[in-house]
């Protein structure tokens, strides 16, 4: 298996907007939340660029969340002049291509349109593109199944937030093993904190004992 490897790989997340969430019906909007900040995370920890966009963000589609640009601050915010996909704004590829990196680690909301649009465009370009499903949302499953099965076909992989983390940290013999440790259990796993704290209980037992 060929990891996603970080230093040739670009964060896109698209239109993470607070208006678009009240749309979402095949996740909770809780967990479509803490993914997208995970993946912002996890690109400031291994200093992975990102570029995020929003749709028409003065009008009902509304503000991208603040919390991606507060784990993110290095993200860079490309505007747009109403074009729904986002690859269809020069300053967008522009941006992309400067970077010079092609892996593309991609979510958008919703999922049929500013998740697949891009995608499906990006991979026509010559990127590689993992699409993050769960850091996406849409207003069905049956809408989310639709576009799973047509971003496959184009050549799109498919993933979730969980797998982009894992895939991304390789190993747990490294510097920032906490932060990854507390990355899962703070948002795309949440029942791992208990994983944690039991360990530790245990850890300060056996350590009475001696």
């Amino acid at each position: 298996m060929s990891h996603i490897n970080p230093d040739e790989t670009l964060m896109l997340l698209i239109d993470h907007q607070s208006g678009l969430f009240q749309l979402v019906k095949d996740v909770p909007i809780a967990d479509l939340r803490r993914n997208a900040i995970a993946l912002a995370k996890i690109a400031t920890i291994l200093k992975i660029p990102v570029i995020t966009s929003a749709s028409v963000p003065d009008g009902p589609n509304g503000p991208l969340i603040p919390e991606i640009h507060e784990a993110a601050p290095h993200a860079q915010y490309v505007g747009r002049r109403g074009e729904i996909n986002v690859w269809d704004s020069p300053d967008f590829v522009k941006a992309v291509e400067a970077t010079g990196r092609k892996t593309l680690i991609l979510a958008g909301t919703l999922t049929s349109v500013c998740m697949a649009f891009p995608s499906i465009s990006a991979v026509a370009a010559g990127y590689k593109v993992y699409a993050v499903v769960d850091a996406s949302g849409n207003w069905s499953k049956m809408a989310t199944d639709l576009t799973i099965a047509r971003i496959v076909q184009a050549g799109v992989i498919p993933i979730d937030t969980l797998a982009v983390l894992s895939e991304l940290q390789v190993t747990w013999n490294r510097p920032e093993a906490k932060e990854f440790a507390d990355l899962y259990a703070d948002y795309p796993m949440l029942h791992y904190r208990l994983l944690i704290e039991s360990y530790d209980k245990a850890q300060a037992v056996q350590k009475a004992k001696h």
